[in-house]
């Protein structure tokens, strides 16, 4: 059972990324999924979360009005639109599955793929 997040890179200050997390080893299609970061020198925190149906989001207030998550692939792949993009988004980008609706709480989380780096030049 995996989860792997890929699409990080380098981009300037005002541009657009977009994360996607696949699952592999079973489907995810019945899990509400989020996406977490973690800047270099700080704790993980949680950037935005999905139902399962797709239905339902939640993000973080820095986030709100710039990023989007979406489902997609029969609802097994869960993607992160970033927009307008800011230095201060520069982190480690984690994708998470399993917890309850619209949690944003690590430890509800049970599965977790590897990190994906997004660096935002100035």
């Amino acid at each position: 059972v995996q989860l792997q997040a890929f699409g990080g890179g380098l981009v300037q200050t005002g541009g657009s990324l977009r994360l996607s997390c696949a699952a592999s080893g079973r489907t995810f299609s019945n899990y509400n999924m989020g996406w977490f970061r973690q800047a270099p020198g700080k704790e993980r925190e949680f950037v935005a979360a999905i139902s399962w149906s797709g239905g339902s989001a939640y993000y973080t207030d820095s986030v709100k009005g710039r990023f989007t998550i979406s489902r997609g692939g029969a609802k097994n792949t869960v993607y992160l639109q970033m927009n307008s993009l800011k230095p201060e988004d520069t982190a480690v980008y984690y994708c998470a599955a399993d917890a309850p609706t619209g949690s944003r709480l690590q430890r509800d989380y049970y599965y977790w793929g590897q990190g994906t780096l997004v660096t935002v030049s100035s």
